[in-house]
This record gives structure tokens, sequence and C-alpha cells, in this order.
């Protein structure tokens, strides 16, 4: 048997911690002396706090790795091991994307400084369109909507206009944490029927006021801030949500840097 301070030094775990363990009933000592309360650890239990210790490093939580040491089931085994390599799977992800924005930090900083997007109007002629209009989860869900352009039109054989306009627009007056309006739409030439979720609509001539943001879609908001300034400088008035036009996007490259979006506020007058 050994002491609780012997314990401790040959499992690295603090008596603090392993005096923890006993009050939540993960790892309670062999024996403890009832005039003493010494508490005195079988030698095999240095197993049962290695398994806790490596447990606990692979991200388990104290209530997790005592279910995972009390259960027999190999099926709930596999479920909470299949959980936690899922949990720490999307944390992996998470931490890349951070790690990726972070290294490019600085020059991005530096330039966003000196940026100043080109501004210019344009009028957008009619045109015909497969529009999904739909509300999605969240602002980075909008991929579902063009999966469903794309899935309920795949048997079309839809012939692209040219140029081919694939845009975004936003319908929401103010920023949504949740069900945003949003309604997808690529220019094609001909005439189709409509689908369940893909109607087929001539789209109205639209003046915009409008610039290119090449690369990633952090930069899309100073971009928006340009053009929102430029329009109330040159005293036009917005006339309609505001929209983007994906001229390469994730569907051509999965390069942040060789993405290239349109901004296009619709305006009228000066």
């Amino acid at each position: 048997m050994l002491k609780i301070g012997e314990f401790s030094k040959l499992s690295r775990v603090s008596v603090r911690m392993l005096r923890y363990y006993d009050e939540i009933g993960l790892l309670k000592p062999a024996q403890i002396d009832k005039f003493t309360d010494y508490r005195y650890y079988k030698e095999s239990q240095l197993w049962d706090i290695s398994r806790i210790t490596s447990l606990k490093n692979m991200g388990f939580s104290l209530t997790e790795i005592r279910k995972v040491l009390d259960s027999n089931d190999i099926n709930l085994l596999t479920d909470i091991f299949n959980g936690k390599h899922k949990e720490l799977t999307d944390q992996y992800h998470s931490i890349k994307n951070k790690l990726t924005l972070l290294g490019t930090a600085e020059d991005w900083l530096r330039k966003e400084r000196n940026m100043k997007y080109d501004v210019t109007v344009k009028t957008f002629p009619r045109r015909y369109a497969a529009s999904v209009h739909t509300v999605i989860p969240t602002y980075e869900d909008e991929g579902k909507a063009w999966e469903i352009l794309e899935k309920e039109t795949a048997s079309m054989n839809l012939i692209p206009d040219d140029p081919c306009l694939c845009t975004a627009t936003f319908y929401d007056e103010e920023y949504k944490e949740e069900d945003v309006e949003i309604e997808v739409a690529k220019t094609v030439v001909g005439n189709y029927n409509d689908t369940e979720n893909v109607k087929f609509k001539i789209l109205p001539p639209v003046m915009v006021a409008t610039c290119i943001v090449n690369g990633g879609y952090e930069n899309i908001g100073r971009a928006y801030g340009d053009v929102i300034s430029w329009v109330k400088e040159k005293g036009y008035t917005f006339a309609g949500p505001m929209f983007n036009i994906y001229h390469v996007s994730p569907h051509e490259t999965q390069n942040p840097e060789e993405f290239v979006t349109e901004v296009c506020f619709p305006i009228i007058g000066e």
C-alpha cells in the first residue's frame, strides 16, 4: 500500500487533486485509516490514475472520464470516443483557420491602413436567372442555398449567360445572428421550368455603386464601408438591398487569395 504522498509522487498527480478525485468518486483510496484519516492506495491504482491522466490530456472532462471508466458497454465507449474525436477535429480546424489568419494579419493590417477601394457606377441590364430565395441559419451557411440551386437544376443542362453573374442578395435590414434572408441567383440563357425551390425569373435593370474585392471575404467589410461613404459623398440614394457578385469563388478555387468579389449597392439619382 502507498501513502497518498508516495502515490502522488509516482503518479505525478497532486495530493490536492487526488483528494478531489476521491470527493467526486472518480478514484477512491483503497483504504482510509479510521483513526488518522490517512489515505492509502494500492500499487495497481497507478494504472487507474494513469488512464485518468491520459483521458484528461485527450480533452475529456472529469464527468466524461467517469463515464468511460464506469462503462463496460463497448458501443457506448465507441460513441463517446467518436464524439470526442469529432469535437477535437472541429477545434483543430478552427484553430488552424485562426493560425492562418494570424499568419497573414501583420501584412493585412499594414495594407489595410492604405487600402482604398475604387468605387464606380454601372448599370446591369435586364437579365434572366435561376434563383433560390430562402432563409439560412447564418451568413456562413450561404453555401446551402447554392447547393439547393445546383442540385435541383443538375439535370437541366443550364446554359450560362455571357457573362454569367452569380449573385447573393441580402434582404435583412440589419445584421442577424440567425435566420438570414438571402437570394442566390445565376444568370442563364433559355427558358426553364421552376423546381420546388428554384425559380426562373427576369431580373430588372439596376444601377449600382460597385467595387471589386480581391482576396478573402474578411476584406469585404472594409469595401462595404468605402462604397457607402462614396455613395453618400456623391449624393446618390440607396435603392434596394445590396448584393455580391462572385466572379471567382470557392466553387472555382479553394485559395481565398484568388477570390474575386464585386460588391454592389443599388442606387438612384445623384
